[in-house]
């Protein structure tokens, strides 16, 4: 057995505390998913709260390279948390320029072996902030609940990636940076996690049960896999650390979000009457 997956084990049957090096320090876990292979892993890290945030930093204990768990989150921004006995995802965005250099002297303060291996990695340590989505919370009792709880987080996501283009396009910045690329990938990956729960398991539920919504199920169908085509393009031209074609973005950007706003509007008008009265979570 590894000395993290020890951690780990510990960690989780002892909410969050543990023993050995890691004894009275912060620490959190991180589940990732792999850039490539699509699984999950997990690691223990330290962490400081700075600024309102909680931080963590891609030492690799001042390692050359850069750790996996960094390269999984910039290929997939949304990673899991757990802290004491709490769970609940996150957005993974490195900061960048005085932002990254002020949380980098926090973490310092608290903690000053960072500062040692940043001395001997020979790479710029990512200090990477762990932003938990502020979206309202409401009562899930049904699944038309869950749809709006759903279609909420994507408008919200959706709104900030607009705002920072559009800051981006009018040069108030001077490169896309990273934490316009990780809010506009995790847009992206919820759009497409949403999307295809519904294709796989809600629409074909509401056809047996609801014949009468089978023009409108094949018409949000086609929707999701217009709306697709416009994400996986706007995938494409994130697929580096910087965009080049500022114009470009905010146009695939806007017409996003005006396809995905009348597509939510269109479902929730159509769909929310029938999803009312299922309950959620499913009971036998």
């Amino acid at each position: 057995m590894s000395f993290n997956h020890t951690v780990i084990e510990e960690f989780r049957a002892n909410g969050g505390k543990v023993g050995g090096p890691f004894e009275g320090g912060d620490l959190l876990l991180l589940t990732t998913t792999g850039a490539r292979s699509g699984r999950e892993h997990t690691v223990p890290l330290g962490y400081v709260r700075a600024e309102g945030e909680l931080v963590v930093v891609a030492s690799a204990g001042g390692a050359p390279d850069h750790p996996q768990w960094y390269r999984n989150l910039l290929a997939k921004p949304v990673v899991r948390v757990e802290l004491g006995t709490e769970a609940f995802d996150v957005i993974a965005v490195p900061a960048e320029g005085a932002r990254r250099e002020r949380l980098f002297d926090a973490v310092v303060r608290v903690a000053p072996g960072y500062g040692d291996y940043q001395a001997h990695a020979g790479r710029e340590l990512p200090v990477v902030v762990l932003e938990r989505p502020e979206v309202p919370t409401r009562e899930v009792r049904s699944l038309a609940d869950k749809l709006l709880e759903a279609h909420t987080w994507l408008r919200a996501q959706l709104r900030y990636v607009r705002e920072e283009a559009a800051t981006h396009v009018a040069g108030r910045t001077a490169s896309l940076g990273l934490q316009l690329r990780q809010h506009c990938l995790a847009f992206c990956e919820g759009l497409t996690h949403h999307h295809r729960g519904e294709d796989a398991a809600i629409f074909p539920a509401l056809a047996r049960s609801h014949p009468e919504l089978a023009e409108v199920l094949e018409a949000l169908a086609e929707q999701h896999l217009a709306i697709g085509r416009i994400k996986d393009e706007l995938v494409a031209l994130l697929a580096g650390i910087g965009v080049t074609e500022p114009e470009r973005l905010r146009a695939e950007v806007d017409r996003m979000s005006a396809e995905l706003e009348a597509h939510l509007a269109y479902e929730e008008a159509e769909l929310l009457p029938a999803l009312a009265d299922i309950p959620f979570p499913p009971t036998r």
